[in-house]
């Protein structure tokens, strides 16, 4: 695995559960095409896992 990965919100969490709207503000995706760049760690990659119907994750 990269050092990084790369996530944009493709798609609102509006209609979500409280349960994933607070995934995404924990990830930092406030706002539609938002992108981040974090640390690939397995916490991170938990938090993707859960919202991955939200998001487009880039290596």
């Amino acid at each position: 695995m990269s050092d990084t990965v790369t996530i944009t919100l493709v798609k609102s969490g509006i209609g979500s559960t409280q349960k994933i709207r607070a995934t995404l503000v924990g990830l930092g995706l406030t706002r539609m095409e938002k992108t981040i760049t974090r640390k690939d760690t397995p916490e991170i990659r938990g938090m993707i896992n859960k919202v991955q119907h939200l998001v487009k994750v880039e290596e």
